[in-house]
């Protein structure tokens, strides 16, 4: 397997900057998502990769080797399309041999790859059906094998498990990673679905508007978005967002949101009055961080139940503070009903706080 590396990569359709100067490194057997929003260029970042679109300026590299002029086939490697791409004339087998009859690999060596690709996915009974007598799932598998079979130094997947329905697609994600694992192989994969992204990946990059914004673990992601964009993607519920006024007295800060005032301690508002570059904030605080009361406590802000949102072991609260809703949640017993009155707290060691100006964290 290999190292896939991106150094200053730019790729132009006519006057669309789809990608934007994009340098990155894929580790040697790393699971890397490329995670964004639909359209923000990262499926052309892995076509890039593979080869099937050509950087208008920068490099790519695969096992330390500049691939930029080098054939799709030629770079060893190996896509996994949205779309499963099976041939619906041949068989299970077929299909999954299809790679290595094109290399004029032997029969005997195609009949053992091809079987023990079918095993490790768990379709070896499938192998003499065509594609449409497959369930989707079985499909996905049988596409999988297609790439497993030809060994290749990186695996490039294109959001293999948006056909999928709610529960195949949980399915499929473990057996994704376990997979992986196995193969020790370098895999590259793109999806617009952050819970895919931070279910499956040992780092994630994300992308926005064609640009790599931030390049890190799922939990460096969640715990310390690097501005404004990444706190609002990843995350479900979304973070909540509250608009703020900076003011500070006596070396000490507070953020004023209209319809509560949160006092900042000595730490946080050295650092505030530090790095905001304006007289405005964006205080960022998720939905599992706000602990809902019915009593007043210390520092707690009244708010009105919106509409509560049973889960089974706990409530999603949707609550209004002045005009605007927010989410919450609340433990399962909480006795709390349309337009009733509550109390909010934050977790202080876990808000986040942006610059207004430039969206950029700086808490």
């Amino acid at each position: 397997m290999a190292e896939v590396e991106l150094q200053h990569v730019t790729k132009r359709f006519g006057t669309v900057e789809a990608v934007k100067d994009v340098s990155l490194k894929v580790i040697d057997k790393e699971f890397l998502t490329l995670l964004g929003p639909s359209g923000c260029g990262k499926t052309t970042v892995l076509r890039m990769i593979s080869g099937l679109e050509t950087p208008t300026s920068g490099d790519i590299f695969i096992g330390g080797k500049r691939v930029n002029d080098v054939s799709p086939r030629d770079r060893d490697i190996a896509m996994v399309f949205q779309s499963y791409a099976l041939y619906p004339h041949m068989t299970v087998y077929d299909n999954l041999a299809f790679p290595l009859k094109i290399k004029k690999k032997r029969k005997d060596e195609i009949s053992k790859r091809v079987k023990e690709a079918a095993t490790l996915l768990g379709i070896d009974k499938y192998l003499k059906r065509k594609p449409k007598e497959l369930s989707g799932g079985e499909q996905q598998r049988v596409a999988l094998g297609r790439a497993i079979v030809r060994n290749p130094q990186v695996f490039l997947m294109d959001e293999p498990l948006s056909n999928l329905d709610a529960k195949l697609r949980v399915h499929m994600r473990a057996e994704l990673i376990r997979l992986q694992k196995e193969l020790a192989t370098t895999l590259i994969y793109v999806t617009h679905d952050q819970l895919e992204a931070m279910t499956m990946s040992d780092r994630i990059a994300i992308i926005e508007a064609g640009k790599l914004i931030q390049l890190d673990n799922p939990q460096g992601i969640y715990r310390k978005p690097a501005n404004l964009f990444v706190a609002g993607f990843v995350g479900s519920p979304a973070m909540n967002f509250f608009d703020c006024s900076l003011v500070s007295k006596d070396g000490l800060a507070m953020l004023d949101a209209g319809t509560f005032t949160y006092e900042l301690d000595t730490e946080l508002s050295k650092l505030v009055i530090d790095e905001a570059t304006s007289g405005e904030a964006i205080l960022g605080v998720r939905p599992a961080d706000i602990a809902i009361r019915l009593e007043k406590r210390e520092n707690s802000i009244p708010a009105e139940v919106y509409v509560v949102e049973p889960l089974g072991d706990q409530l999603l609260v949707d609550f209004k503070l002045g005009a605007s809703v927010y989410k919450a949640f609340g433990p399962a017993d909480l006795r709390a009903g349309i337009g009733d009155k509550v109390f909010i707290e934050f977790n202080r060691e876990k808000i986040h706080i942006f610059d207004k100006k430039t969206e950029r964290a700086i808490v």
